[in-house]
């Protein structure tokens, strides 16, 4: 036997066609109800949203807001709440001088509580808001509550009782007269 005899193999030779493949992975075909169960959650959504917007805005507008406190009913209530600190001069004028220039803003429209009583005093001036009387009286209310706030002065309770007079009387003197109804035309009620 010859030993040097070559052999010759199929091992290198590349593979016949008819040969069995190996299987593949089965593939994924989409379901076309899975979109229909999406738009379907999305209207659903869209409806809920619609709904909840709504009835949060019928809410909202059935929230009724008390009508605002009347800037003379607001500036009395101030000078009472002063009263409390009558025995302490420059608190009480301070409280005092600051619930009637409020007043006046909110009644008149002045700027009064950002300006100083000279620029105030000279813009009331010009406008026929108040009686020349009411401005003295206000000249004059402003002029003592400065001096107790910067000037240091002591006024007795006598004093003080006095100005919360004046700012009452300026308050009644100036608010808004009521639209009550006239009763002297209206006929009298049979006995």
């Amino acid at each position: 036997m010859n030993t040097n005899a070559l052999i010759i193999t199929n091992s290198g030779a590349p593979p016949a066609t008819n040969d069995i493949r190996a299987l593949k992975p089965p593939i994924d075909i989409p379901n076309g109800w899975i979109w229909v169960w999406v738009a379907l959650g999305l209207v659903t959504l869209a409806v809920a949203l619609f709904f909840a917007i709504k009835f949060w805005r019928q809410k909202a507008a059935q929230i009724v807001v008390p009508p605002p406190v009347p800037p003379h009913l607001r500036a009395r209530q101030g000078l009472q709440e002063a009263l409390a600190l009558i025995s302490q001069p420059r608190p009480f004028c301070i409280a005092v001088s600051d619930t009637i220039r409020l007043y006046l803003e909110e009644r008149f429209q002045f700027h009064a509580p950002e300006r100083t009583t000279e620029e105030f005093l000279h813009e009331l001036q010009a406008t026929d808001h108040l009686l020349p009387d009411q401005k003295q009286s206000l000249g004059d209310f402003l002029s003592v509550c400065d001096m107790v706030k910067f000037a240091r002065y002591e006024p007795g309770p006598p004093e003080l009782q006095a100005l919360y007079d004046s700012a009452m009387r300026l308050i009644d003197e100036t608010e808004p007269q009521s639209l009550a109804p006239d009763t002297t035309t209206a006929d009298p009620l049979p006995a």
